[in-house]
């Protein structure tokens, strides 16, 4: 029987899954690999620390396979690609035809000298990329009652990458209706040269922390956290009564162990077809990629389909020829029970406008909008209930241009 092995079982990983299994025979085995059974809504993680039960986050992985998936519960240690070998933390070692890497990114707070000890230590450092972060998060942002609140991104890539901005906004909310929001100094600082990567999210996002009263602090490239202050390699030392920090992202350990990355761990990744650049067997979905776009399950929903299409290809001898534009589409919460909403690929940056129509919308690109804000909220039950299990989402994989204000050249 021939074999194929998913090494992740988030997002990603039981969207392939799920995919693959519709269009392969029973000739095939398809097994998902990951070191526990509990699926989180990542997205999630944002709203902890304000409003929603961490218990509402967590859900059975092997609920969302679809029949003809084997779910192994193990950690994987080590990838030897020449010899199409997986081995586990159990002793046991798995074979495949080809492979996929959906093992996602993590933060690694030890990056950076001081940060994993503030944030185990959990009196004035936190942080909100795992559930247990963001739960402690909720009670510290509850006891804090005025003082420096910084919002910091250690440095890029790193999952979701609007989301640091989503929570500083929130927090600025969050405070407001609680009558202190005149006792918060908010800071929002990022190795970033403004609020973010590209001209028109920069202009539009740094307008909405300044309409805030929020202060930026731009290019701080982080070197330590420790007795209150966050300090940069140029010398900048900034004080905090709260510190809400993302550390350092990088790929999984049994990357690095069986040198399949770059320096972070990430799968060096061909970003249109999705294949690894070393093995014509292993394809990358997800977050485990070095592709040019966001880390964000929205990427990988977009180029599932591209990279079923190219991996079914390869099975059947041929060249993959789809090709992944990079599309990714984020809502962006901005407090006021509004959201932002920004869409772009490798070649278009975020910019202003409609979508998915244009000039009707409903939805308004970069500007805030309650009908945003409640797509968000919506994202919930269609993560559940039809994209981790394959079924199809009217929007199509390629960004459309329609819609989208450009700006006019000099």
């Amino acid at each position: 029987m021939a074999k194929l092995l998913i090494l992740g079982g988030g997002t990603a990983g039981t969207m392939a899954a799920n995919l693959m299994r519709a269009k392969l025979d029973s000739s095939w085995e398809i097994t998902v690999v990951d070191a526990d059974n509990a699926h989180h809504y990542q997205p999630g993680y944002l709203f902890v620390p304000f409003w929603m039960k961490p218990s509402r986050v967590v859900r059975k992985r092997t609920k969302f396979f679809n029949d003809g998936v084997t779910f192994v519960e193990d950690a994987v240690t080590r990838v030897e690609p020449e010899a199409n070998t997986v081995h586990l933390a159990s002793g046991r070692t798995l074979t495949y035809d080809y492979l996929i890497v959906a093992s996602g990114t993590r933060p690694v707070p030890s990056m950076v000298e001081g940060m994993a000890e503030e944030l185990e230590r959990g009196e004035k450092v936190f942080q909100f990329y795992t559930l247990d972060g963001a739960a402690e998060l909720h009670d510290a942002l509850e006891k804090f009652e005025g003082g420096k609140l910084l919002v910091h991104i250690s440095e890029m890539p790193i999952k979701c990458p609007v989301a640091p901005l989503e929570f500083t906004f929130l927090a600025e909310d969050y405070y407001r209706k609680r009558g202190i929001r005149h006792k918060v100094d908010i800071t929002f600082v990022t190795p970033l040269d403004g609020a973010f990567t590209k001209p028109v999210a920069t202009r539009e996002l740094g307008n909405m922390l300044e309409d805030r009263s929020i202060r930026l602090t731009t290019d701080f490239q982080v070197e330590s956290v420790g007795d209150g202050v966050l300090a940069s390699y140029d010398g900048r030392e900034l004080d905090f009564d709260l510190l809400v920090t993302i550390p350092p992202n990088m790929g999984q350990q049994f990357i690095i162990d069986s040198r399949m990355g770059d320096a972070s761990g990430f799968v060096e990744t061909d970003k249109h077809t999705l294949r690894s650049v070393r093995w014509e067997n292993v394809f990358v979905l997800g977050d485990a990629g070095n592709l040019p776009t966001s880390k964000a399950g929205a990427v990988a929903h977009f180029s599932a389909e591209i990279l079923v299409e190219n991996l079914c290809a390869a099975i059947n001898g041929k060249e993959p020829e789809a090709s992944f534009d990079g599309h990714a589409n984020c809502f962006v919460e901005s407090g006021r029970g509004q959201a932002m909403l920004l869409d772009f690929n490798y070649e278009t940056q975020p910019l202003t406008g409609t979508f998915p129509l244009p000039f009707v919308g409903p939805m308004r690109l970069l500007k805030p909008s309650r009908i945003n804000h409640m797509g968000k909220l919506a994202f919930e039950q269609i993560y559940w209930n039809m994209l981790l299990p394959g079924r199809p989402i009217p929007l199509p994989s390629a960004m459309m241009t329609a819609g989208k204000k450009f700006p006019k050249e000099d």
